[in-house]
């Protein structure tokens, strides 16, 4: 990234200037990036290709004011952060799904970040509802956040994190480079088994620590204090107010599920 794009970034999440690679720094820039940039899949079901390269997250990202799933995501933020000066790599993971089954190789893209003060944290604004703030990689006790109680446990060389005791994802510690989750990114963005393929989804955290979401047409807001609120759009119009409004995403016409039986594009 070249420092034009740095601001640009910046300016995205509302961050006034560029700080130093900080831990606090960092716990800013992360609850920024959850609050800003909303986790969305609304590009599989537009046919828009999920292109993973530093120039295409980017537009996406800061030029077309997107979201996107974790490769997008934590990819570009990765990559601001290290502008920032932070030391990041990027760790490929796999879901935890039902029965304790874990899904393919490359099924999450999260970050290991070290900053100037020495510490060394999971950053992950790619998971939808997960930590407001970076875990420690090293803490293998319970870490509060607002969105949950979590912990890192090791499971042989790899290690598992844990949100209010049930297992979320199984982490690597080899550092990946940003092609090597091309593979899974296509199957998510391609295969009728995933659920990317099958459902909608567009959320954020909002400002007072909630989280709005837009699943299809089913509009759920939450409060800090986890009291939901559920319900159902009706015209177009009211959905593509809620995408504009409560997202920052604007739309000319409202999306809609594609057949899961049909490719995608990937490149």
């Amino acid at each position: 990234m070249n420092p034009t794009q740095t601001d640009a970034y910046l300016q995205r999440l509302g961050a006034e200037h560029r700080p130093s690679p900080t831990t606090e720094a960092l716990r800013d820039l992360h609850l920024r990036h959850l609050q800003s940039v909303p986790f969305e899949n609304l590009s599989i079901h537009l046919g828009e290709p999920v292109v993973l390269k530093e120039e295409a997250l980017l537009d996406k990202v800061v030029g077309a004011r997107r979201g996107g799933f974790c490769y997008e995501l934590n990819g570009a933020f990765g990559l601001l952060l290290a502008s920032l000066g932070y030391e990041v790599q990027l760790l490929a993971g796999r879901v935890h799904g039902d029965e304790g089954r874990l899904g393919i190789p490359y099924d999450h893209l999260a970050l290991r970040v070290r900053t100037v003060d020495g510490d060394d944290l999971i950053a992950d604004v790619g998971f939808g509802a997960h930590s407001h703030g970076p875990l420690g990689f090293g803490e293998r006790g319970d870490q509060m956040d607002p969105g949950g109680t979590f912990r890192v446990v090791e499971v042989g060389e790899d290690f598992d994190v844990l949100r209010d005791g049930k297992p979320q994802y199984r982490l690597e510690q080899r550092p990946r480079t940003l092609p090597d989750f091309r593979a899974g990114a296509w199957w998510h963005s391609t295969s009728p088994e995933s659920h990317f393929t099958r459902s909608l989804v567009c959320s954020r955290i909002t400002a007072d620590g909630g989280r709005i979401t837009l699943s299809g047409r089913t509009l759920t807001t939450t409060d800090a204090e986890g009291r939901k609120e559920v319900r159902e759009l009706g015209a177009d119009e009211e959905a593509l107010a809620v995408y504009r409004d409560g997202f920052g995403i604007g739309l000319s016409a409202v999306p809609t599920v594609r057949n899961p039986s049909r490719s995608g594009q990937f490149g």
